[in-house]
């Protein structure tokens, strides 16, 4: 039986792209309107994983992906990593002096900041997707409307790309999370994500990320989101190299737990590293 995998999205978009990468086409992709949707989906089990964007390297952290992932009871399982390259388009005939509104999700309008602020009097309005934008777009058929999407949403929806390679910085990657049901227990994980918070006096913070140094643990990334209802107050988010069937890591763990007021696994997982080709890069997502 062929697995269900659930984005946020429609065809075209750059979650659909990182679900057939990571996934391939022998799956029943299953397309979403939110972010919060997929975890509904995984709550009725419709759906076995789900997949979304966590992290631009333009940009940063997708916020809302990280609340939820704090919020559901589920497991960060893999995660991929995908070069996002945007284009303008318009419908069959416009002209970059027709756009008068440009239509993309608020990442893509951020990634493209620069070329946007070069069309002062664009009318710049955020959308659910990159793709829906396009699909938007190609709905309304007004040559005053642009999408900043890929290419492939270009082709899907039939629109013409005026402009291309738009985003900001030509190494622009999203990092997306593979969420499941089950952490994966296996031998092959080597990256771990949690959400901690400490009490907020000096040297609590200190207290946690210490551990990582005394036992040789390479810390990945640290991103703080608030605590909702507790004005300056703060969740988080680490990533650090790691198998949780090391004992080394498994004590190094404990003790971050014991150090914290709050603690919550989020996954051990495969970390995705791929060559950039022609660039003379890695990608570590």
């Amino acid at each position: 039986m062929r697995i269900k995998v659930g984005f946020q999205g429609v065809p075209g978009s750059y979650s659909e792209e990182a679900l057939i990468n990571y996934f391939g086409r022998e799956v029943d992709m299953i397309a979403v309107r939110e972010f919060e949707d997929v975890f509904s989906e995984l709550d009725k089990n419709t759906i076995e994983y789900g997949v979304l964007p966590i992290e631009n390297s333009s940009t940063g952290a997708i916020a809302n992906v990280y609340d939820l992932l704090n919020r559901h009871d589920y497991y960060i399982v893999g995660e991929i990593c995908i070069k996002v390259s945007h284009c303008l388009m318009g419908v069959k005939g416009a002209k970059i002096d027709d756009i008068e509104e440009v239509y993309s999700h608020p990442q893509g309008l951020e990634q493209c900041r620069e070329y946007l602020s070069s069309h002062r009097d664009w009318k710049l309005i955020p959308y659910r997707n990159t793709a829906v934008s396009a699909e938007y777009v190609n709905e309304k058929g007004s040559k005053s409307l642009g999408a900043i999407a890929s290419k492939r949403a270009a082709e899907l929806y039939n629109l013409e790309i005026l402009a291309e390679n738009i985003n900001m910085n030509d190494t622009n990657y999203t990092r997306f999370a593979i969420i499941g049901k089950e952490m994966d227990k296996s031998e092959s994980p080597d990256k771990i994500s949690i959400v901690i918070s400490t009490e907020h006096k000096a040297g609590c913070l200190y207290n946690v990320l210490k551990y990582f140094a005394e036992n040789n643990i390479n810390l990945l990334k640290i991103e703080s989101r608030p605590v909702a209802h507790t004005p300056w107050e703060y969740y988080f988010y680490i990533d650090y190299e790691g198998n949780l069937n090391d004992i080394t890591v498994i004590n190094a763990t404990k003790e971050i737990e014991r150090n914290s007021c709050y603690f919550k696994l989020l996954g051990n997982y495969k970390k995705h590293v791929d060559d950039i080709e022609d660039e003379g890069l890695l990608c570590k997502a």
